[in-house]
């Protein structure tokens, strides 16, 4: 791509923007004090905001809040879009990602580098013919380049990564309001876990091919010891071995917080991850959520792998969200 280019034939776009930080705790270490996994936080309104309620886009992965922006072949992503749908948007790079500092002696151990084979494996078309919405060619190893040069490795300790990305964005809500979350993949605990803390500051969810499925280890990630996530959720009768949990009958233990609370799970057509979702939705539900699935190909979308909120059709991918944000989440207004 010509950079100049990308920029001199953009369309002109009339925004509000800016930035700001969720600190974290302070911490003591040989007498001196540091502050631990603050949150950066990015957002763009529209002139004139026609939407109740902001969204907060939580990245997936290792990668970091610019998946949200431009496409990987330079179109406008989903953050551009809901700004012109009228909502308010907010775009985090989750603690220890992205913009958001780290130190391993403060913020934790991290996990394993991300490796080109693992994008090319999470993301990439395989055997599936099915998938034809990727947006550059296997062979494009400049473009390749450019993709796998926003990852890096997840925090090591799964349940204290999913502690630091609920903490921080339930504070980032008690600043701003009542808000949407909008998560994608290893996000998707996040969007529990935060209505769990702040279920009168949540209004709805949006969860695409959240991570799972319920009690599974993830390969080079870690367990998803609680269910839906690796850190506790607060379940009623409260429980705290999560071996219980995982032996009771669906049904036995419940999460108030999520009661009520619209909650979407986006899958597609041709990604190995849409099969977690299903298991995810039913153990939700077995708790007393009502999440329901949208799976992209019955409202005539196809070819979607896992980044489908990339691929060649993401405009077409994000038209069944946006129906289903104004028909569930506006009435709450």
């Amino acid at each position: 791509m010509n950079f100049h280019h990308s920029w001199s034939n953009a369309p002109l776009r009339s925004i509000r923007r800016g930035h700001f930080w969720i600190p974290g705790e302070r911490v003591i270490q040989s007498g001196r004090t540091y502050q631990r996994a603050p949150m950066y936080v990015e957002w763009e309104a529209p002139e004139q905001v026609s939407r109740p309620y902001p969204i907060v886009l939580m990245h997936g992965g290792g990668f970091q809040g610019t998946e949200w922006f431009d496409t990987p072949d330079g179109r406008a992503g989903w953050a551009q879009r809901l700004v012109e749908a009228g909502y308010a948007v907010l775009v985090i790079d989750r603690p220890g990602h992205g913009r958001s500092p780290l130190h391993t002696d403060i913020t934790g151990a991290m996990g394993p580098p991300f490796s080109y084979e693992g994008g090319r494996q999470i993301y990439f078309p395989g055997t599936d013919p099915r998938h034809t919405q990727w947006p550059f060619a296997a062979d494009n190893e400049s473009a390749m380049d450019d993709f796998i040069a926003g990852y890096g490795p997840l925090p090591a300790d799964l349940c204290v990564s999913q502690t630091m990305d609920a903490d921080r964005t339930a504070a980032l809500l008690d600043k701003i309001g009542p808000a949407i979350l909008l998560t994608h993949s290893a996000s998707g605990p996040d969007g529990w876990l935060v209505a769990d803390r702040r279920p009168d500051l949540v209004r709805g969810i949006v969860a695409i091919e959240p991570m799972g499925p319920p009690f599974a280890t993830i390969p080079n990630i870690g367990p998803m010891t609680w269910g839906a996530a690796a850190a506790p959720l607060a379940f009623e009768p409260p429980v705290s071995d999560a071996t219980v949990l995982q032996a009771a009958e669906p049904g036995t233990y419940r999460l108030p917080s999520l009661v009520g609370l619209p909650i979407l799970i986006v899958t597609a057509e041709a990604s190995d991850f849409a099969a977690a979702s299903l298991p995810t939705a039913a153990f939700l539900n077995n708790a007393g959520a009502s999440a329901e699935l949208m799976h992209l190909p019955d409202y005539g979308v196809h070819g979607n792998g896992h980044g489908l909120i990339y691929e060649k059709n993401s405009d077409e991918a994000l038209a069944p969200v946006l129906a289903w944000l104004a028909s569930n989440t506006e009435a709450l207004a």
